[in-house]
């Protein structure tokens, strides 16, 4: 198995932050500093990084609805919880992307790097969809736009599908994760997001699960978040 894949397999990180990590010189195969993401690697190799030894361990997938306030990191060093926090688990867990402190919903954490790598890579393009509460009602105008795409300073949006569901509030599916996009998407419209929620990941839907709560992802759900949202 390829270095960086089996980073991601010991949940150390996600197969990207992996190739950072060796690339930075924290990876030591068999006492030796490896700088080769690609080099062949086994259990029996002695991985090491930052002079700890990694080994494969079993593999979690959490869903959480995260509350205001709590950041989506695997540690915080402020006054703020992390969204690991809130899981009962003994595994090195990380978020899968990120939702804004502010905002609330569901976040997928977990030690698959290989299915985080999937998930956030914008070539599967996999939906994610919130419900936004604005500063205004929009206009029909100002839905028709965030349905064709808006010019943000990055570069300009994919289509979105945006439904009205009451006068100040829209729900929106996107296919992008940039960074604090619907807030910006709408600010591109010339309004605001007051409160923010993402409702469903993929496949996965937040349903009734408590804020603050978080479960494990049955077999059959796991299967469906491998498949490609595309087909």
């Amino acid at each position: 198995m390829r270095l960086a894949k089996y980073l991601a397999h010991s949940g150390v990180a996600s197969r990207r932050k992996a190739e950072d990590l060796v690339a930075a010189g924290r990876v030591r195969v068999g006492g030796k500093v490896v700088t080769d993401p690609a080099r062949d690697v086994e259990f029996e190799s002695g991985v090491e990084v930052d002079g700890h030894p990694v080994g494969p361990e079993p593999r979690e997938v959490w869903l959480l609805n995260k509350p205001a306030g709590v950041t989506s990191t695997a540690a915080e060093p402020g006054r703020r919880r992390a969204v690991t926090e809130l899981i009962d688990s003994k595994r090195r867990l990380y978020p899968v992307g990120r939702l804004d402190a502010d905002s609330t919903g569901l976040i997928l954490v977990t030690n698959d790097g290989e299915l985080a790598n999937r998930l956030m890579h914008p070539r599967y393009e996999v939906p994610r969809t919130y419900r936004a509460r604005l500063r205004r009602p929009p206009s029909e105008s100002d839905l028709s736009r965030l349905r064709d795409g808006v010019e943000l300073e990055d570069g300009p949006t994919r289509r979105a599908h945006v439904r009205r569901v009451s006068p100040r509030v829209i729900e929106i599916t996107i296919t992008e994760g940039r960074n604090r996009q619907v807030r910006r998407m709408a600010a591109a419209i010339g309004n605001e997001v007051v409160d923010l929620e993402r409702t469903a990941y993929g496949p996965l839907r937040l349903g009734e699960l408590a804020p603050g709560k978080a479960r494990k992802l049955r077999a059959a759900e796991l299967r469906r978040l491998w498949k490609d949202p595309r087909r």
